[in-house]
């Protein structure tokens, strides 16, 4: 069984169900996910979690400590401005046991000033080091290293979003396939997890964004049922 999480936003909400038929789509093995939403985790644990430009800048940070630091892996995804075009077994099946995390290490600079455009999440886009890295994520959630709940409240967003809670040594590295930033890269048909880091094309300043198409054929069949 795949666990898998997923970033939630009620402002991009039809982002993430985009993102779960293209999973559903293409995952061979069993996949359970579970949305991150941040009333509901608050609620449960007791804490205010910190909000970027997104509800979940935070709470994906939250994993191992939701799934009880069992000797597991969990992958986390933005979702709400991804597409899957590949199988997320075969992600899985790149853990290293010798990590607390794997990425897409990321190492560019925003072209974009603003995300977000026209929308009621319109933000700048902040360049920092090792930006987008928590976007996607490969977590051995039993690794000592993670912090609890507790922690994570206190700790600023810009300190977990750069995993300076890790040692450089436990932070493995994912091809960049899994995490491919199509408003940044420009297009790839290799590309397994398509990523839109400035807005997905079905908002209407992005709907000519690299890889629109491809968003586009997933949101129609998510909503098959219902043109």
């Amino acid at each position: 069984m795949i666990n898998l999480f997923v970033g939630f936003d009620p402002r991009e909400e039809v982002g993430s169900h985009v993102f779960n038929s293209s999973v559903l789509a293409h995952t061979t093995e069993p996949v359970t996910i579970c949305h991150l939403h941040k009333p509901a985790l608050e609620n449960k644990l007791g804490f205010l979690f910190d909000a970027g430009s997104n509800d979940f800048t935070v709470t994906r940070f939250l994993i191992p400590h939701l799934m009880n630091r069992r000797n597991e892996w969990a992958i986390f995804v933005d979702g709400a401005d991804m597409v899957c075009q590949g199988d997320l077994a075969e992600l899985y099946a790149l853990r290293d046991p010798t990590k607390a995390v794997m990425v897409v290490k990321h190492d560019y600079q925003t072209k974009a000033a603003r995300k977000y455009i026209g929308t009621k999440m319109e933000a700048p886009n902040t360049h920092y080091e090792r930006k987008n890295w928590a976007s996607a994520m490969l977590i051995n959630c039993g690794h000592y290293s993670w912090p609890d709940a507790e922690t994570i409240a206190r700790t600023p967003k810009i300190d977990l979003l750069q995993f300076k809670f890790l040692p450089d040594e436990r932070i493995g590295e994912l091809p960049v396939e899994w995490n491919w930033l199509a408003d940044e890269m420009g297009p790839n048909d290799d590309a397994k997890l398509l990523h839109w880091t400035q807005g997905i094309p079905g908002f209407n300043h992005y709907a000519n964004a690299p890889h629109a198409a491809t968003w586009q054929a997933y949101h129609a069949k998510a909503n098959y049922a219902t043109p």
